[in-house]
């Protein structure tokens, strides 16, 4: 039983949605001929029954195909089947009317009846569920169930019924048809909206990239861009001085080359900001996008960063940076559990996200767990003599672990 788990834990959830559905409507044909078929080759003399069992097998296997086809175009993968659409519909629709013929002027024993009745239904109900899949305006849903059951009422007025069998004919054929055709308006629209989610939480997490692009962007024009308009200021200040032949040209650019030397150290200031991550700031950051994106998020060990040397909160701060975006970006986590804590004269950080959908690697920078990122994590890491390990923990779990030793200068013993 491994192996189906694996493949089911291996699905995104919009995936898990799909297959879902997919096999929900492939299962409704198992459901009309057990249920409604076989009853024929018991209830119905032969050879009658067998020819009636037949036609409903056929039509299941017609609703099968064209559910299947239409679930295709609500994912875009084919042009909506119009053509077999009708083609369903006209089967149903003619093999109602000849079910109701063969109910009027057939054996009149409760069983035939009962048998034939129910057939009916199926047809019905089964045939319009199909076509409610490739269906995307809802008026025209409802207006297909409204016409398979006036016409099935109408069928059973003219081949002689009482006005009032008419009626309960066709408000039999309503219920089914618009159960059914309310169950594939619905798992449409969830699976659709599943996907939207899905691409919605994508475009989060590329938003929250662009972001800090953005950020990074503003703070080297602040810096830089007033500095340089100063400086060309000057320069040009400088050239119309130095051509006049004053002494001032050297003390302007004296200040040029002052100013160029500040320039200089403020980029080197932003540079650094931008490169060395606070662990503090990470961990409520991780906290903070994680839960935003739908995943619970637990952080443990926050007071533990707080006594930790800047280069080592530096790179355990990159190493929590790339474990979220990893676990927005990949897999289909539930549930994340971030743990900052000190051991034997290490200090051990800990990420841990279920929800994997690929078979990882051990942490030698492969499968889930491979990439640049991990490769600069580890270079990272090794300027502070840490280590780093990625891989599969089990049940579908994926586990990151980063460690640094410390030394006598932060009060811990080796």
């Amino acid at each position: 039983m491994s192996r189906p788990g694996r493949w089911w834990r291996s699905k995104s959830t919009p995936a898990k949605v799909e297959t879902y559905t997919r096999w929900s409507f492939h299962f409704f044909p198992v459901v009309e001929v057990g249920a409604c078929g076989l009853p024929l080759l018991g209830g119905v003399r032969q050879p009658l029954g067998a020819w009636l069992f037949l036609l409903i097998c056929a039509h299941a296997a017609f609703c099968a195909l064209v559910a299947a086809w239409a679930l295709d175009w609500v994912r875009g993968l084919r042009p909506q089947p119009l053509r077999t659409m009708w083609a369903l519909g006209v089967f149903s629709a003619a093999s109602v009317v000849l079910v109701l013929v063969v109910l009027d002027r057939g054996p009149a024993d409760d069983d035939t009846a009962t048998a034939l009745g129910t057939m009916t239904a199926a047809v019905l109900s089964f045939g319009v569920g199909a076509l409610a899949l490739g269906i995307r305006d809802r008026r025209r849903v409802v207006g297909l169930v409204l016409g398979f059951s006036a016409g099935t009422a109408l069928t059973a007025l003219a081949l002689g019924r009482s006005p009032s069998q008419a009626l309960v004919t066709g408000a039999v054929a309503l219920f089914a048809t618009g159960f059914l055709a309310f169950t594939s308006v619905f798992s449409v629209w969830l699976l659709n909206g599943v996907y939207e989610l899905d691409a919605a939480r994508e475009t989060r997490a590329r938003l929250a990239v662009a972001e800090e692009r953005l950020r990074f962007g503003r703070d080297m024009h602040d810096v830089v861009g007033r500095n340089l308009a100063v400086i060309a200021l000057k320069s040009e200040l400088a050239v119309q001085l130095a051509r006049r032949g004053r002494p001032e040209a050297v003390e302007q650019m004296i200040e040029v080359q002052r100013i160029a030397q500040e320039s200089q150290r403020e980029v080197r200031e932003v540079v650094r900001g931008y490169r060395e991550a606070d662990l503090g700031v990470e961990l409520a950051g991780a906290q903070g996008v994680l839960t935003a994106a739908g995943i619970a998020c637990e952080v443990s060990g926050e007071e533990t960063a707080a006594g930790l040397p800047d280069e080592v909160q530096s790179a355990l701060g990159w190493v929590v940076r790339e474990a979220t975006t990893n676990v927005l970006r990949h897999g289909n986590a539930e549930r994340c559990v971030v743990g900052l804590r000190m051991h034997k004269g290490r200090v051990v950080l800990t990420v841990e996200n279920d929800g994997v959908t690929a078979v990882a690697g051990t942490g030698t920078g492969t499968g889930t767990g491979g990439g640049s990122g991990l490769a600069g994590l580890r270079e990272r890491l090794a300027a502070v003599d840490g280590t780093l390990e990625a891989g599969p923990s089990g049940r579908g779990l994926f586990r990151l672990v980063a460690e640094v030793p410390l030394t006598t200068a932060v009060g811990v013993a080796p």
